[in-house]
């Protein structure tokens, strides 16, 4: 890897991303001139709102481009390194994070250019790590580890708040934390082939005798690639204080999925109860008879929340309600199968994620598949319903229910005597690099404590 840009998942994150600026400029640009032409009609009264929004949009575009061109320029000319991060303070358009550098001894405080959405989907967790390419004196990229996401940061300005900042950093632990494996050491290293023993070597199980002397060999050795030991740190690591419990629903082996509050939640049906609302509130005005001037806004809001219910009732009927039927099938079969549970959160979005492992192993054995879950918890607090554990024992029910393609399993797991809902198939470990990257992902390898 000679720069940044080599890594494939980087690269075609920033050409998404600029693809994303090149859309949001022809949007502002017809936008725009539909102002303009509605405005050559003699049509006054919603012409500023759309022209309004269209240089929203075209400004927008612009400074997604400038970012575009900074972001190629700073990977094209530097390689990622990985670097122990906390996130500190937020607000809707600004977050600090502050990153350690490589060698421990100096703390990063940096500002991140980005919505909160886009920061959402790589803000580190408690033990998190994030890729940096860039010099932290002008600004550079920042990105989950893989470089599947991309945002632009820049030094935090004054003195006295970056004092601030990393302070606080510090009273999180970020100068005591392991030191990542940086990407360059994680590229697979060829293995020697083989050398043919010309004799048969037999598996002792139990004491030897070498030289007069009995001596035990090893019952279990690591082996390897991420493993239970290794995961289940890291899952300690990164486990938080347990907020206040869920209300309790009704229980899912009793009732139909639609009684079940989590489901109709997973299935849709609050988007479509908010676009009902919005369009009774739009009908409410219209018949009151709002003032000529106001009529064409309030019809065009009016069409656009109707769009908006037509379109929640149609993802509702044919994803939806299909995913939760699936679900609540998965979570009433039987017998259920157990399997240790580590639990961990994707650093691309923070969702969780078990890595599930068989019941009877040791602490090096590796893992038997995952399962991403959805975020049971409210959006401001989605962790909340989690297993009060980050390691323990799920019971997975289902298995005989497949994905379309007949590949994959589909299953539900029970923890500490509820369900939690999968958010995609069961995947079982196949050995190939892609199921170890993911594990890479989720777990970031450490090479040393820092001191």
């Amino acid at each position: 890897m000679t720069c940044a840009l080599d890594v494939e998942e980087t690269a075609g994150a920033l050409g998404r991303y600029r693809r994303r600026a090149g859309w949001l400029i022809g949007a502002g640009g017809v936008t725009s001139a539909l102002a303009v032409g509605l405005g050559a009609l003699g049509v006054s009264a919603p012409v500023s709102w759309i022209l309004a929004l269209g240089i929203v949009a075209l400004g927008a575009g612009a400074g997604s481009l400038v970012l575009a061109r900074r972001m190629r320029r700073a990977l094209g000319a530097g390689v990622w390194s990985a670097h122990p991060a906390v996130a500190v303070g937020h607000s809707r358009y600004a977050t600090s994070v502050v990153l350690r550098s490589p060698d421990g001894g100096e703390a990063w405080p940096l500002t991140v250019i980005a919505t909160r959405q886009r920061y959402e989907l790589l803000r580190p967790g408690p033990d998190g790590v994030l890729w940096w390419c860039g010099d932290p004196r002008t600004g550079g990229v920042l990105a989950p580890p893989g470089g599947g996401e991309l945002i632009w940061a820049k030094p935090l300005r004054g003195a006295r708040v970056r004092r601030r900042i990393v302070a606080r950093a510090e009273s999180e632990g970020l100068m005591l934390r392991a030191a990542p494996r940086q990407p360059q050491s994680q590229e697979p290293v060829p293995e020697p082939a083989p050398v043919p023993v010309p004799v048969d070597v037999p598996v002792v199980d139990g004491p030897v005798t070498v030289r007069g002397r009995s001596v035990r060999l090893p019952e279990e050795r690591p082996a390897s690639g991420p493993t239970y030991a290794v995961l289940a740190a890291h899952a300690r690591r990164q486990a938080l204080p347990q907020g206040k419990a869920l209300r309790p629903e009704a229980d899912v082996r009793r009732v139909a999925w639609w009684r079940v509050r989590s489901l109709r939640r997973a299935a849709g049906t609050t988007r479509v109860v908010i676009a009902f609302a919005f369009c009774a509130a739009v009908g409410a005005a219209a018949l009151t008879g709002p003032p000529e001037e106001d009529a064409v806004k309030l019809y065009a809001i009016g069409v656009l929340v109707l769009g908006a219910l037509v379109y929640s009732c149609h993802q509702v009927v044919t994803v939806g309600r299909p995913a939760a039927r699936l679900m609540a099938r998965a979570a009433t079969s039987s017998p259920p199968t157990p399997r240790r549970y580590v639990l961990l959160y994707d650093p691309q979005g923070g969702h969780p994620v078990l890595v599930l492992f068989p019941v009877h192993g040791g602490l090096y054995v590796q893992p038997a598949g995952l399962l991403p879950l959805i975020p049971p918890g409210p959006p401001k607090e989605p962790r909340r319903g989690l297993p009060s554990r980050p390691v323990g024992t799920a019971w997975l029910h289902g298995w005989r229910d497949f994905t379309p393609d007949g590949r994959m399993p589909f299953v539900a797991p029970w923890i500490e005597g509820r369900p939690l809902w999968p958010a995609g198939p069961y995947r079982e470990a196949d050995g190939r690099p892609e199921f170890t990257a993911l594990l890479d992902r989720l777990a970031p390898p450490l090479e040393t404590r820092a001191p």
